[in-house]
């Protein structure tokens, strides 16, 4: 993106005590893209308490941080300020800028300083390798794949970035995908980020733009499964898996064969058998029992207290309960053939 100083730098808003200037502005942007606006204003009186800003005239732009403060520069009288907007979409108007100063509540002064010209695009719109990030810098901090069922893998990235879109991120097709964390301290924001695949992929590649190079910058993230995970994660659903299949099978033949045996002996012994064999099997094939969770709860990877965050339910949810271990219960959540397991604490079961 490419930034200019807007003319007013030197030909500051005609005021008696307060004098506007955008320090840097773009001439053009992107959709979606986070862009900043910087803002001096030298103040040549002293008796004001404090300064307010406001954003007037504006469409479909409004600033992310519009109550930002004005910080004083080692320069008698200045003070900038930095605001940062978003490209929604095409049709737009950059808002005008009135800085106003106040004393005990009072208004003293105020000045105002005129939007410039800013012209708009769209950006890789047929590349399907896009995430829709326009970012400063892009850094994948770690990775972790771990198996998550016997078709499927679960991997988690920890991505950081500088004046970018993070809150966009998206990898075209992959159904199950989503924001676990972010954190945004623009222009620096993080996000850790997961994404359901299959067990086979060896690789995730995707692309983002990069406005200090411009141009699309190529991200490789190898998919190398966790063996600890894969060997804890093997009973996913031990109603589907194949020894317990297997079980199922051994103990309806084992309760058919004494149910034979009795009708052919006609000892009872066998029919006792018969009736603990089948009352085995019916515990066996019952499926697991159904809980509510309670809106907001936090589904982790691992039942322990640092595990990876993978999913958060926004609204009372009901999922199956395979299990319990130290505090946590072991569900399987999701519908049609599209289930997931996971842990959540006890106390976020109603």
């Amino acid at each position: 993106m490419k930034k200019q100083v807007a003319n007013s730098i030197t030909n500051y808003v005609s005021s008696k005590n307060l004098y506007l200037s955008y320090l840097s502005y773009p001439t053009h942007i992107y959709k979606n893209q986070r862009f900043e606006v910087d803002v001096k204003a030298l103040i040549t009186r002293e008796n004001f308490d404090y300064i307010q800003t406001r954003f007037l005239n504006g469409k479909n732009m409004t600033p992310l941080n519009p109550n930002e403060s004005w910080k004083k520069s080692d320069n008698e009288g200045t003070y900038t300020n930095k605001f940062f907007f978003k490209a929604y979409e095409s049709k737009f108007k950059m808002p005008t800028l009135e800085v106003r100063l106040y004393k005990n509540k009072t208004l003293v002064e105020s000045r105002r300083i005129d939007a410039q010209e800013v012209s708009f695009s769209e950006i890789a719109k047929s590349d399907e390798r896009f995430t829709n990030v326009i970012a400063k810098d892009f850094k994948i901090i770690n990775s972790k794949s771990k198996q998550y069922t016997n078709k499927q893998a679960l991997t988690i990235i920890d991505i950081e970035a500088m004046n970018s879109n993070l809150e966009d991120f998206y990898i075209k097709g992959i159904a199950e995908q989503g924001i676990t964390v972010i954190e945004d301290e623009y222009p620096s924001q993080h996000v850790i980020y997961y994404l359901v695949i299959p067990i086979h992929k060896k690789s995730i590649i995707f692309n983002y733009y990069n406005t200090t190079l411009r141009k699309f910058e190529k991200i490789t993230v190898p998919i190398v499964l966790d063996e600890e995970l894969v060997s804890t994660q093997t009973d996913l659903n031990p109603n589907n898996s194949s020894f317990e299949f297997y079980k199922k099978i051994g103990m309806g033949i084992l309760s058919l064969l004494s149910l034979i045996l009795f009708i052919w002996k006609r000892k009872y012994i066998f029919l006792i058998l018969f009736l603990i064999l089948t009352i085995i099997f019916i515990l066996f094939a019952m499926p697991n029992k159904t809980i509510k969770l309670k809106a907001n709860s936090v589904i982790y990877i691992l039942p322990t207290k640092n595990s990876t965050i993978f999913q958060k339910v926004t609204n009372e949810v009901i999922v199956e309960d395979m299990k319990r271990k130290n505090g946590f219960v072991k569900i399987m959540f999701g519908a049609g053939g599209n289930n997931f397991i996971g842990w959540v604490k006890e106390e976020d079961v109603i």
